[in-house]
């Protein structure tokens, strides 16, 4: 009777045949050195201040769905109030997902990238003084390529929440619809006698544009707010 071929006993017999324990041992320590060499490069690229705007990659390898135009993410930023800087103002630790995809990327490339973009909100970026990051590899002629995308999704309210401040137009009719329900739950007849008129709404109306738009500029300046469309790539945190 023939005995039946038990494949693990099998694979170690041929892999005997190609290397022996301890050189096996070795090789796969020294891959995973070389891996964890490789890694540590790349961190450090993406931490590190870069004098390079450009990287070196074969454009054929590239998914078109990755590539982005700088006024496709300016617009992203504006309606959302993020910024667009280069990866080192990253204050927070880049995932091991996105290291990977960055180390496939320059094998797949016969590259090495030194120069890398990132959008986030502010609180998660080290500012100079004057909660989901997207990372892009700069291509060049205002073209970026999409990386790796990690942390929590924004609240979806939040682009309505940052819409006052795309621009001085969004807030002034946001103060002046402020000042129309702040003028209509008023009670007028306190502070009037007899029957309560148009022009003395339209009083009270001036009265809290006035104040409203007062205590908006108070803000601004205190913070050292700016609009969206002006900080959306300014790495200064009163910009």
């Amino acid at each position: 009777m023939l005995s039946k071929t038990n494949l693990e006993i099998t694979l170690q017999s041929i892999r005997r045949k190609r290397i022996t324990s301890e050189d096996l041992l070795t090789e796969v320590e020294t891959i995973f050195q070389q891996n964890e060499t490789e890694r540590a490069e790349i961190t450090e690229r993406l931490t590190t201040p870069s004098s390079v705007s450009e990287n070196s990659f074969d454009i054929s390898k590239l998914e078109s769905e990755k590539i982005y135009h700088i006024s496709d993410i300016k617009k992203i930023c504006v309606a959302y109030r993020l910024r667009f800087l280069d990866s080192h103002f990253f204050k927070k630790e880049i995932p091991e997902e996105a290291i990977s995809k960055i180390r496939h990327l320059e094998k797949e490339h016969n590259s090495t990238f030194n120069s890398f973009k990132i959008v986030a909100p502010a609180k998660l970026l080290k500012l100079e003084n004057a909660d989901d990051p997207l990372l892009f590899l700069p291509l060049g002629n205002d073209y970026f390529y999409l990386i790796h995308k990690w942390g929590k999704d924004l609240h979806p309210l939040r682009k309505w929440f940052m819409w006052p401040y795309k621009s001085l137009d969004n807030l002034v009719v946001t103060v002046f619809f402020i000042s129309i329900f702040l003028t209509s739950i008023t009670p007028l007849h306190l502070f009037t006698q007899g029957e309560v008129t148009n022009q003395e709404y339209l009083l009270m109306f001036l009265f809290m544009f006035k104040a409203v738009g007062g205590i908006v500029l108070f803000y601004g300046f205190a913070k050292g707010k700016n609009f969206n469309t002006v900080i959306w790539n300014s790495k200064y945190y009163n910009a």
